[in-house]
């Protein structure tokens, strides 16, 4: 029998001085999407590539990324826990596929939080962190608020840890929490949740109006996206992206250029929308341009899943379309007035493998927290919109 990627496959090298990015560099076998499911893992640590380097003879790939903190974290980066989560996404050395028995991965079992006590502004993202700190996935939220001021939480959430159904895990979690959410804590219970129920936890929400539905998953960049009054097009003036493709430059590869203003996240959404079109990265290079644009290069030589260039002039032009859409909305934002109250919507992508978006309810939180707003309703979930 072969065995996984050993801890070699990922080394990580800190900067030497305050302001230097610290260097991933991974060596091991090659898959379709293997980039994106990296640049997840890193973008989810909190951290921003600021320079890559990708290589792949479509059998071994050779990967660099020279990565910082994320601006205004003042958290310190789990390195230790960021490469053992990156060599757990490393396939196996392909000499010992044949004689390896792999296991299918099996579903992770769903838990629910259960959490009561007072509220005050911040305390959503206050939890979130601690549930991300904890290496807990949170699948769903659900929020209330009665007229008293009590909070009620309820979070479905699976364990990378895998450690959830030991008593010592649980008590762990809720201690955590509690010393975090101070003396107004009145009950924390964390629970496996029945099947039927996370089966009905994870059907999507179908609440939005098909206007606003539009509005947020349409799949062009429409007149509501170029609206002066919208929230949206700010982000569009400022951020001019530019998205070709040339077949002239390679005889075996197309050839993808980017060029963007950087923003956290920017690469794994781009590997991302490649993944899912099913292509594959022979090489690629990242830069970031340090003057105060902060524009970000991207140069990518690509192929299709079959071996063959993107010549279709169709496929050209819905790449280069959802491309500029990631890059320029990879969250899409409204506010909405529903009589006394104001919604929040966020919505985000979801890959076709099912998952989410990473920090996207840890981040949307950590702003309203900023901005000093009260939550006193929330549904999430990692499959559909968000309300706040």
């Amino acid at each position: 029998m072969g065995s996984p990627p050993s801890d070699e496959t990922v080394v990580i090298t800190l900067g030497q001085n305050h302001g230097d990015p610290s260097v991933i560099t991974v060596n091991c076998a090659d898959k379709i999407g293997l980039s994106c499911d990296l640049t997840r893992i890193i973008f989810d640590a909190g951290l921003s590539v600021v320079r890559g380097d990708l290589s792949t003879d479509g059998k071994w790939c050779y990967l660099i990324f020279w990565v910082l903190p994320r601006t205004g974290s003042g958290r310190p980066i789990r390195w230790a826990i960021l490469k053992r989560n990156l060599i757990s996404a490393c396939p196996p050395n392909p000499a010992h596929i044949f004689f390896m028995d792999i296991p299918e991965p099996r579903p992770k079992n769903v838990y629910i939080l259960q959490i009561c006590s007072s509220d005050r502004a911040g305390l959503l993202n206050d939890v979130s962190q601690v549930l991300w700190e904890l290496e807990l996935a949170v699948q769903k939220v659900k929020v209330s608020t009665t007229p008293e001021g009590k909070v009620m939480d309820f979070f479905f959430i699976t364990d990378n840890r895998d450690l959830l159904h030991t008593t010592k895990r649980r008590e762990d979690v809720c201690n955590r929490l509690k010393s975090v959410i101070g003396e107004s804590s009145t009950n924390c219970e964390l629970r496996l949740a029945p099947p039927e129920l996370t089966a009905m936890e994870y059907a999507p929400i179908l609440l939005l109006s098909p206007s606003i539905v539009g509005e947020l998953f349409t799949s062009e960049l429409t007149q509501f996206q170029a609206d002066s009054n919208s929230l949206q097009s700010k982000s569009t003036l400022i951020n001019k992206v530019s998205v070709t493709i040339d077949n002239s430059l390679s005889p075996g590869h197309t050839l993808l250029q980017i060029s963007c203003k950087d923003r956290r996240g920017l690469l794994y959404d781009v590997l991302r929308t490649l993944k899912d079109y099913n292509i594959q990265i022979s090489y690629g290079r990242l830069s970031t341009n340090p003057n105060p644009k902060g524009i970000c290069e991207v140069d990518l030589f690509a192929l299709q899943a079959d071996g063959r260039k993107i010549i279709d002039p169709q496929k050209q032009n819905s790449l280069c379309q959802r491309l500029q859409q990631e890059i320029l909305h990879p969250l899409r934002v409204m506010i909405v007035d529903r009589g006394p109250d104001t919604e929040l919507l966020v919505a985000s992508r979801i890959e076709l493998s099912g998952r989410g978006r990473p920090r996207v309810l840890l981040d949307v939180t950590l702003v309203l927290k900023m901005l000093d707003i009260y939550i006193f309703s929330v549904i999430f979930t990692g499959k559909s919109t968000d309300f706040f």
